[in-house]
């Protein structure tokens, strides 16, 4: 386990303790993925299995699937995003469940007209429905190096941190009605793929073909989670991760990004919700 996503000092030392009945997976795409879509476009790029490539043209995105499912767990990946004019493109990083009621937890980031910021776009969906987008721009160039995103998801709440610093944390409230994905078992997810008609500034920035084929990189892919399989979850109750929560460092963290970086917050959107913001949100 690395501390890249936001671990404190105190769960690794309780990770070192509980080693031996935790769920983790070490990094290689040859062993914990599929690439299932895409036609060629996608690429692992070593024989260690620790790099891998999604492209994108006009005829075809690309995207890879884990091989296991996961009832909670902790998923991190190094990503470099697509350099120069990549407007109208997006690539992801994220965990869904299946069917039409599904689950998911979004890392998704829209690209941009050369030296714009992209923008990282969160979402959170319970039962098909989702409208709990939260944006932001980056305090770097993800394009120049590899940066480590992560999905902490446990039955308590779901953290977003990028390079170990949380910018998002949705606490389950389902005492007060609000749904959290707690039934689903999910896969995780990344693809790179072509949305130009809302991706980069509410689709008024359309795709240059001619920068094409446009590829972004993956690599370290880690996840420690609990496995599911024939109809029930692997899932020991001493992983760190697992009662993971923010500490008062943890939160004033988020609140200096969210405060300097985020450019949208559902729920401050009083014109999308005139009767009064999600319950959640207060």
């Amino acid at each position: 386990m690395k501390l890249s996503c936001g671990t404190s000092f105190a769960f690794l030392i309780l990770f070192l303790f509980a080693a031996q009945s935790v769920h983790v997976y070490a990094g290689s795409f040859h062993k914990d993925v599929q690439i299932h879509w895409g036609d060629g476009r996608g690429k692992i790029r070593d024989r260690d299995g620790k790099l891998l490539s999604l492209s994108l043209d006009k005829s075809s995105g690309s995207g890879f699937q884990s091989n296991q499912e996961f009832l909670y767990g902790k998923a991190e990946v190094q990503m470099k995003l697509v350099s120069g004019n990549s407007a109208g493109t997006v690539t992801t990083f994220y965990l869904k469940s299946p069917g039409t009621t599904w689950d998911e937890i979004d890392f998704e980031f829209l690209g941009n007209l050369s030296g714009h910021p992209y923008t990282l776009h969160t979402n959170v969906y319970t039962k098909g429905s989702g409208d709990k987008e939260q944006q932001f721009h980056l305090w770097f160039d993800p394009t120049v190096n590899f940066h480590t995103y992560c999905i902490t998801w446990n039955p308590q709440r779901i953290i977003f941190t990028v390079d170990g610093i949380p910018i998002r944390e949705f606490k389950n409230s389902e005492s007060i009605g609000v749904p959290f994905p707690t039934k689903q078992p999910m896969r995780l997810y990344a693809s790179l793929w072509e949305a130009e008609h809302w991706a980069t500034r509410g689709g008024l920035e359309k795709t240059d073909w001619s920068k094409a084929p446009f590829t972004a990189f993956y690599r370290n892919y880690n996840v420690d989670g609990c496995v599911w399989a024939n109809g029930k979850s692997s899932c020991p109750a001493n992983s760190p991760w697992f009662t993971q929560q923010l500490d008062s460092n943890g939160q004033t963290r988020m609140k200096g990004v969210q405060s300097k970086y985020m450019v949208y917050n559902y729920c401050t959107d009083k014109n999308r919700f005139p009767r009064g913001v999600p319950a959640e949100c207060s």
